[in-house]
């Protein structure tokens, strides 16, 4: 797993799943810039093409540190045969890179030609 990776990472104490971009792991713990697998489906809602969510009523992604103590597990996000990926759904009901959206980047027909 390398840094810029989407991952869910599975967590104890209390138990928790946390989806997103891997932005540090060493012995002291991870740093993820995401948001909890229970709201992935909203994210994902509100991000779609044509969703209509009130500012004030979004979810965003959040950069938080767990320490090594509390990490069960942590997997890389991708899809397995039949199985796709957050990752992979996001980009495909979505039209954008989730690691993109998560890290506030902007979306490339948002970019200024050159």
């Amino acid at each position: 797993m390398r840094e810029g990776s989407l991952v869910v990472v599975s967590l104890a104490s209390p138990r928790e799943k946390f989806w997103g971009v891997l932005l540090s792991l060493n012995t002291s713990g991870v740093v993820l810039r995401g948001l909890p697998l229970e709201a992935f489906e909203d994210f994902l809602l509100q991000c779609a093409p044509g969703a209509s969510t009130l500012p004030s009523a979004r979810l965003g992604a959040t950069t938080v540190f767990f320490p090594s103590h509390r990490i069960e597990r942590i997997e890389l996000d991708e899809s397995s045969g039949a199985v796709e990926g957050f990752g992979d759904r996001f980009r495909r009901l979505v039209g954008q890179e989730a690691r993109a959206v998560l890290l506030g980047e902007p979306a490339a027909s948002d970019q200024p030609e050159m």
